[in-house]
């Protein structure tokens, strides 16, 4: 099986908007996801290795450390036996119900002398 890094994101300015409905329609909308989301795990269980919220961004360059934002909301670690088929397994993922959002997915590359 082959490791795959995948990024839940969606554009800033819709994570504002998403932010300005009103609370009681967004919680219902949300309730609702967060179940879709729980029956998507439970179904591609063998496949998830972790998955996890993304907080706030520090931004580190060369002239120093910087707060920034980026569409990254969340990410997981899949192991699939292809790019295709770890592509294939995120067709209709509820993150897609969000206006915007998207899903990427990359293999990750082991560099050797590069792990801990």
């Amino acid at each position: 099986m082959k490791k795959f890094l995948v990024l839940y994101t969606m554009p800033i300015a819709g994570l504002e908007a998403w932010m300005q409905k009103p609370e009681e329609e967004r919680k219902g909308m949300e309730e609702k996801m967060r179940a879709d989301w729980v029956t998507w795990m439970r179904a591609h269980a063998s496949a998830l290795k972790e998955t996890g919220g993304a907080g706030k961004t520090k931004r580190v360059t060369a002239t120093g450390i910087e707060d920034v934002k980026n569409n990254i909301m969340l990410y997981s670690m899949i192991e699939a036996p292809s790019h295709e088929e770890a592509s294939q397994l995120f067709v209709g993922h509820p993150h897609l119900g969000i206006p915007e959002a998207s899903i990427d997915i990359m293999p990750v590359n082991e560099l050797p002398g590069m792990t801990g």
